[in-house]
């Protein structure tokens, strides 16, 4: 399995916008369409369900340069949708749209993957925000993953936005990432020492037709070798602007930090298996009131408390980079609260009305950072509430 040539610490952008109905709040059918308007303009795909549609930024040296595609694929999206009375929001997961009531776009691939999961593949409702980072040399990319894998569900804590799913309140701050491992080859990444050892292990699922190519491997962490990057696919989707800066750039910043630890000859850090299943479930269920395992030895701490001290750490590194004020914006999330809290927030002050966390959605996307639940309580649009949680 041959891994593209890459320039180190490049990156670029995957984010999974969701088609809202501006009268129902509920999620519209209408990728096709969109994308058959948008025909030949950059920076906008596709997805797996006909109510998404996903912008990407080309590739880029800073953050900043992958936000401006992501700005302008979301305005070509915008100019479609407007006079359809649709508009884009993001999060992990809708607030109360019904999975089974979804239609899967009309692909060999996806229907392969739906008829092969059933009831599990007719549940993948959600939406997330990919961010890969070039690696210049292939012998870097597992030690690398395996590192991230120590700071991984940090960053599944912070980009939370999935505590409601199909109309219920879950008790989980991202509940995208449970429903999202059912599939059998997502979740928690294995672990190899060797790339030979993960090219026996895509060589063995083709052999048994559990997959067809690598990239059906979709992991929280996995390496695109087709573009000659690392791919970290634990968040979810970030609902604005200056959140998914913020997640990008701390990814950004980690697997640069542990590039040049590498070339520098130093080693990483690493964390057995059994950590890493069990980090990844404390995050999903408590978010930012989470008590991770911090290193190999099992020393825990307070999610919140590893984040400040990793971007204090980090800030020479986002200098270099170019990415010193959107990796300050983790500190402006740890401050006014991780999405799932906010919209948890936004719920309790408006009697359970889930269509107020959509309109809140929609609020954020619009002024493109967070905003606190009195920000969309006193709004003067007002706000509806037709959809509520049950109980």
């Amino acid at each position: 399995m041959e891994f593209a040539q890459s320039q180190q610490s490049t990156i670029g952008i995957e984010w999974e916008l969701q088609l809202v109905d501006q009268d129902s709040n509920d999620l519209r059918q209408a990728a096709e369409f969109v994308i058959k308007q948008l025909e030949g303009k950059p920076f906008i795909h596709k997805e797996m369900l006909l109510n998404t549609v996903e912008v990407t930024s080309g590739v880029h040296r800073t953050v900043a340069g992958c936000v401006g595609d992501l700005r302008e694929g979301g305005e070509s999206v915008r100019k479609t949708t407007d006079p359809l009375r649709i508009d884009i929001v993001a999060a992990g997961s809708h607030p109360f749209a019904n999975p089974m009531y979804q239609r899967v776009t009309n692909n060999a691939r996806y229907a392969a993957l739906v008829n092969r999961t059933q009831y599990w593949g007719r549940q993948m409702l959600l939406f997330g925000t990919h961010v890969h980072v070039g690696l210049d040399r292939r012998d870097k990319v597992l030690p690398i993953l395996k590192a991230l894998l120590t700071r991984a569900y940090h960053i599944q804590s912070l980009s939370a936005s999935s505590p409601f799913w199909a109309g219920n309140r879950t008790n989980y701050a991202s509940n995208r990432s449970m429903v999202f491992q059912q599939l059998p080859t997502a979740g928690t990444p294995r672990q190899f020492d060797q790339w030979r050892e993960l090219e026996q292990y895509t060589d063995d699922l083709i052999k048994t037709r559990t997959i067809e190519e690598f990239n059906e491997v979709r992991w929280d962490v996995r390496p695109s070798p087709g573009w000659g990057t690392i791919e970290v696919r634990v968040a979810d989707a970030s609902p604005n602007l200056l959140e998914l800066r913020a997640v990008a750039a701390l990814i950004h910043c980690l697997v640069d930090h542990y590039a040049a630890e590498l070339d520098a000859g130093r080693e990483i850090p690493t964390m057995p298996d059994w950590y890493v299943a069990e980090n990844k479930w404390r995050s999903a269920r408590y978010g930012m009131d989470a008590v991770l395992i911090k290193d190999r030895h099992g020393n825990e701490e307070h999610v919140a408390d590893t984040l400040r001290e990793t971007v204090t750490a980090l800030e020479p590194v986002a200098a270099r980079l170019g990415c010193l004020d959107e990796l300050a914006g983790v500190h402006d999330i740890l401050e006014t609260g991780a999405a799932y809290q906010r919209f948890l927030a936004v719920c309790d002050a408006h009697g359970g009305s889930l269509d107020a966390v959509v309109e809140h959605m929609r609020a954020e996307m619009r002024a493109e950072r967070p905003l606190a639940a009195e920000a969309t309580r006193n709004s003067p649009d007002g706000l509806r509430s037709s959809t509520s949680v049950p109980g």
